[in-house]
């Protein structure tokens, strides 16, 4: 195995994320749903061996193909991060079914597709590390969406443990508790060391859950 994935590879914990992995010298995949995305990523990572790949992670078969195309680079992954959310206001009522849906399909079915199409292989490989992340400690009824979508990531996240866990893969989440900006409380790049300190955890001390309620002023 080497190297990480990370899907969902936006311009705050994403980015972040793929820095911090790329300290440590390892092969870095990403995967975001605009080219612009991924480009302004990979020149966040210019130094390291780096594959970027645009899919929409709601269209499965792309997504799987995206997958594919970096482990085909780059080899199973000891590492998956799984970044991708809808962040916007809404309140109970206000959208749409299918609105609610759409959201439902990037904050968690995602995820799901991500880790069933790759964890089989990681297992096989020796185990390693899934991380997602979480946030919305607390429901928000003015981002009802993605209240939902978190809740959603954290109750994954403990049935991936009960099911890959006794096989030998660390499925955590890092849950955030506020705003991702550079420079506050949630500074990304303080973000992302959580990542890496899950993936270096030994099985005895495994953490299923890491919440950064944000750094003092």
């Amino acid at each position: 195995m080497s190297g990480a994935i990370i899907v969902g590879a936006g311009p705050g914990i994403g980015t972040a994320v793929a820095r911090r992995v790329a300290r440590e010298r390892l092969a870095i995949g990403i995967i975001a749903r605009r080219e612009a995305t991924v480009d302004a990523v990979l020149e966040a990572l210019s130094d390291a061996d780096a594959l970027g790949v645009t899919a929409d992670v709601t269209d499965e078969p792309a997504l799987r193909t995206a997958l594919d195309e970096i482990v085909d680079r780059f080899g199973v992954p000891e590492l998956l991060v799984y970044n991708a959310a809808l962040i916007r206001q809404d309140t109970i009522g206000e959208l749409t079914a299918r609105e609610q849906l759409d959201a439902w399909a990037v904050n968690v079915v995602g995820a799901i597709t991500a880790v069933a199409h790759v964890a089989p292989a990681m297992v096989a490989a020796g185990g390693s590390t899934i991380v997602m992340t979480g946030g919305m400690p607390q429901p928000d009824a003015a981002v009802t969406s993605l209240s939902l979508g978190k809740a959603g990531v954290r109750a994954l996240t403990e049935l991936l443990d009960r099911a890959y866990g006794p096989r030998g893969l660390h499925v955590a989440t890092v849950t955030v508790a506020g705003a991702v900006a550079p420079g506050g409380p949630y500074d990304p790049d303080e973000i992302a060391e959580h990542y890496w300190r899950l993936h270096q955890q030994p099985p005895a001390r495994w953490e299923r859950e890491v919440l950064y309620a944000g750094r003092p002023e």
